[in-house]
């Protein structure tokens, strides 16, 4: 139905129009006009942030848990370049959001008019100005269709002051759900069934897009059919149970073990992930000539993108997962059965001795004071309620975290999975925003929590109920591990000084839990462990946002 009104209005209709819940924002002046109208449209929540990092990780976060585009505002030039770094991230994992900001009038294009689109083009999948009203509706609604659909990621639409003061004759239709779901080429599943059969010492890694396309059980059951070990790339989301017995963890390229891992495989079966992806550069080819790669993506060009890929399939993960189990299932003679039930014993003691050599490796340092990283995730991973979600940005502690809290299915786990620091209070917010029913308790590092502290503040303002849990090290850990690592298996130096990496420590001590009292948010510090369980269970019995500031030991 074709109704006349001002692009300011037809924004907000179009949002409902989506079926947008939830707005998160720092606005400025520019967005006055939309602010203004907001009473109009008590369906449309906006939640206040302080700094716009915040608004892009609670959209971030939020939209992961709802699988569908969140809506981001954010200010002008000056606003929409601070959410610039959470944006990259959202571009670089496929989480939809359609931001939004507006501009000055378009008359003043010679004085002070930035060109918004082009400043986010570099971190959107798609970005848009506008001049006149008549065009929101259908860019919004193209917006939203781009956001959502693969590959995922965010979108920006900017509007001049012309545009939301206009009036014109407005069609309010939201976008359509589009099934793009992939099927896998019948050649493809044919060669990598063929190759996944003959496999004597095979490796399956598996990342959030198994998770995303819904595929989990898919995998577990191509994981036990075939007796493959289990690794997860990077784990952002839960994309295989990680109490499973073939599962093994996160495989990163920055140890030895996990380099030495991939030498002796004849055959890398990676589903849902960008394989041998890493931070440091360890060669342009990873995998040994004598070891097979299967990559299957739902994204096209992912595939043999950074490894040479023996047989790429791009396919809809649950799909792809699914054909490979009906392929090799005819294949399974009683004696590949037998050499599949061989492979199978060796995968569930291996994983068993994996997870005892890091519970005996943590032993000596586990009354120290400070507390060690393990014995905090022990202790808060003892009192976490069965239903929580966690969300983790423990950054340099992510390893030990992952030891000790367990994701059956998706969304137990939601971890920050950018390679930018500053997105985990946002992302705390963001979930218990999409999951009122569930408590949520986000673990995150100091450095990370400073750099958005001011979302503190939002949950006290709005009474979001989460927990934030800091780990409290003083210092920007992850700097010396990775500088550590870079001296030692980059530049293979004998004698490595990521330890006393300057300007990595916090010599004036963050105290966050007084710093949450001063934005409204109840705070305890903690040095004991036996403080930890009861000192969570209270703050998830208020009913409101809490801070525990655990203090650790920081050395490497």
């Amino acid at each position: 139905m074709v109704q006349k009104m001002t692009g300011k209005q037809a924004v907000l209709e179009m949002l409902k129009a989506e079926g947008v819940r939830h707005i998160f924002g720092n606005p400025g002046t520019s967005e006055g006009p939309i602010m203004d109208m907001l009473g109009d449209y008590p369906e449309l929540e906006y939640h206040l942030t302080l700094q716009e990092s915040v608004a892009v990780g609670m959209g971030e976060s939020y939209a992961r848990s709802i699988e569908t585009a969140a809506c981001v505002m954010l200010h002008v030039d000056s606003g929409l370049a601070n959410g610039i770094c959470l944006m990259l991230d959202a571009l670089n994992t496929g989480t939809p959001m359609v931001v939004m900001s507006a501009n000055y009038d378009a008359r003043k294009v010679n004085e002070t008019m930035t060109d918004l689109a082009e400043l986010v083009r570099p971190v959107t999948k798609w970005s848009v100005e506008l001049d006149l009203a008549d065009s929101i509706p259908s860019v919004l609604r193209r917006a939203f269709h781009e956001a959502n659909s693969h590959p995922r990621g965010p979108v920006y639409v900017g509007f001049s002051a012309n545009a939301l003061e206009g009036e014109a004759e407005m069609n309010i239709v939201p976008s359509s759900k589009m099934h793009d779901e992939t099927r896998p080429s019948a050649k493809g599943i044919e060669e990598a069934v063929a190759l996944i059969a003959a496999a004597k010492n095979p490796i399956m890694m598996v990342g959030d897009r198994v998770s995303e396309d819904h595929a989990n059980d898919a995998a577990v059951e191509l994981a036990e059919l075939v007796g493959f070990p289990v690794y997860q790339s990077r784990g952002a989301e839960v994309a295989f149970p990680t109490m499973h017995p073939q599962f093994f963890g996160t495989h990163t390229l920055r140890t030895p073990a996990g380099r030495e891992l991939l030498e002796d495989k004849d055959l890398v079966l990676c589903i849902g992930m960008d394989a041998i992806d890493e931070l440091f550069y360890w060669g342009d080819v990873i995998l040994g000539e004598n070891t097979k790669l299967i990559h299957i993506d739902p994204i096209p060009g992912r595939a043999g993108r950074s490894e040479p890929t023996d047989v790429g399939i791009v396919s809809h993960c649950r799909m792809g997962i699914e054909e490979l189990i009906d392929g090799l299932k005819p294949l399974i003679t009683p004696e590949l059965a037998n050499d599949i039930d061989g492979r199978k014993i060796g995968v569930l003691v291996a994983a068993a001795d994996k997870r005892k050599a890091f519970d005996e490796s943590v032993k000596e340092d586990w009354d120290s004071k400070p507390m060690s990283p393990a014995r905090m995730m022990y202790e808060l991973a003892a009192a976490m309620p069965e239903n929580a979600i966690v969300v983790d940005d423990s950054i340099s502690n992510r390893a030990t975290m992952r030891h000790y809290f367990q994701g059956k299915k998706r969304g137990d786990i939601r971890a920050f999975r950018g390679q930018a620091i500053g997105g985990g209070i946002g992302a705390t917010m963001g979930a218990a925003v999409a999951n009122p029913d569930r408590p949520v308790v986000g673990i995150i590092g100091d450095g990370s929590a400073m750099m958005t502290v001011q979302g503190l503040w939002t949950a006290a303002n709005d009474n979001i109920p989460c927990v934030f849990v800091i780990c409290n090290n003083g210092m920007y850990r992850i700097l010396k591990v990775n500088f550590d690592l870079y001296q030692r298996d980059i530049l293979q130096m004998k004698e490595t000084a990521g330890e006393n990496l300057p300007y990595s420590d916090f010599p004036t001590p963050f105290h966050i839990s007084s710093i949450a009292g001063g934005m409204g948010v109840a705070g305890e510090r903690i040095t004991d462990p036996a403080e930890i369980a009861p000192a969570l269970q209270r703050a998830i019995a208020s009913g409101k946002p809490a801070v525990l500031d655990i203090v650790i030991d920081g050395s490497i």
